[in-house]
């Protein structure tokens, strides 16, 4: 199951500083890859202990983590909906994301020009918002005309449910907010699936602060806050300018050294990745054996089968059981045989639903 995060924000927030330390396979873990497939786009490893601790055990042959794709959203300008600038190819680069990483500048540094003359992390926001939501309206307004007339006759049910939850997105929109925010319910998500809305996307606004101010916040982190009160959206703190120091060392007990001094536990990057895991309800199981552990991406509630789907097709088809051992059982008593012998590896069917970090062995037939 693949993940794409797309980041944005305005000149100068520290967008490209905080892609340049996700695109580092260093800031991540010692011995997982890291590939550049173009310039604006990297694919990174989600950080995960247990993995780590699977394979300490197990000792495959080779070890696989889970990863997700980042790209590096350039091109946004005022009037970006009407193809200004690189609009086109901005919003368009969005569309094709799972989630938002919108980095908002919440530090002072006069060395730093603001593309805007000033620092104000709420405006920065807007001025985004604007741009995503003025292309969603067109999107809802011009599949609206196409169910206008049948909606009106009454005579089409479908029709009517269209285009009354189009109405109430396009009035959201027009109050300035994002598609997020309307008042659709999940069964009617499938009227506007189609449309693809930028704004309708999950978002995490990642306020970029200063070194003093990654435990606690600012005042510029608390006016973020207070602006996405009501909206689904997480908010994380993270130093860039930091992270890219943390990124250029060279091995990973230097590293560690370096957030033990600044009394952190682990990278910000690596709290980013989890949290954008979240945002999209997704979740990992392992599979483990002597040619390698693997840690495998799905959607929360997905069942047995479903979750064998993600490794092929045919695992889902042809699905007859999986023997399933909890994560904490594992590494509590050292292996599966061990588990086996405890009572602690259960055979699981059709209607199991996958807890995150178990570990799972799939019998299939095709």
């Amino acid at each position: 199951m693949g993940l794409k995060c797309g980041i944005v924000g305005l000149p100068n927030v520290g967008k490209s500083t905080l892609f340049n330390c996700l695109s580092n396979a260093r800031a991540q873990a010692a011995n997982f890859p890291f590939c550049t497939i173009e310039p604006n786009l990297g694919t990174i490893t989600v950080p995960d202990a247990r993995l780590t601790k699977l394979s300490e055990l197990v000792k495959p042959q080779n070890i696989v983590p889970t990863t997700v794709e980042i790209v590096d959203i350039a091109g946004l300008v005022k009037g970006a909906h009407k193809g200004e600038g690189l609009g086109n190819k901005f919003l368009g680069n969005i569309r094709e994301c799972n989630a938002i990483l919108h980095v908002l500048r919440c530090f002072d540094d006069p060395n730093i020009i603001h593309v805007d003359g000033s620092v104000n992390p709420v405006r920065d926001k807007e001025v985004i918002d604007m741009e995503l939501q003025l292309k969603d309206l067109e999107s809802v307004e011009a599949k609206m005309k196409k169910y206008e007339k049948v909606a009106k006759t009454g005579n089409d049910k479908e029709a009517v449910r269209t285009y009354d939850v189009l109405s109430r997105v396009k009035q959201t929109l027009e109050q300035g907010k994002s598609a997020r925010a309307a008042n659709i319910e999940p069964e009617e998500k499938k009227y506007i699936a189609d449309l693809f809305l930028l704004t309708d996307k999950p978002v995490m606004y990642i306020c970029n602060v200063d070194e003093r101010s990654v435990k606690t916040g600012n005042n510029y982190v608390d006016a973020v806050k207070q602006a996405v009160k009501d909206e689904k959206a997480e908010v994380l703190m993270i130093t860039a300018a930091m992270e890219a120091e943390i990124a250029s060392l060279e091995t990973y007990e230097e590293r560690q050294m370096f957030l033990t001094d600044i009394g952190l536990d682990e990278p910000g990057v690596n709290k980013l990745i989890r949290s954008a895991y979240r945002l999209l309800n997704l979740q990992t199981y392992f599979t483990a054996g002597e040619k390698e552990v693997r840690a495998w991406t799905i959607t929360q509630g997905m069942t047995a089968p479903q979750a064998a789907g993600v490794i092929h097709t045919d695992f889902e088809k042809g699905f007859i059981k999986a023997e399933v051992i909890a994560f904490t059982d594992y590494i509590g008593l050292g292996s599966e045989s061990a588990c086996r012998d405890n009572g602690k590896l259960r055979i699981e069917g059709k209607e199991y639903i996958v807890s995150d970090g178990d570990v799972m062995h799939f019998r299939f037939n095709v």
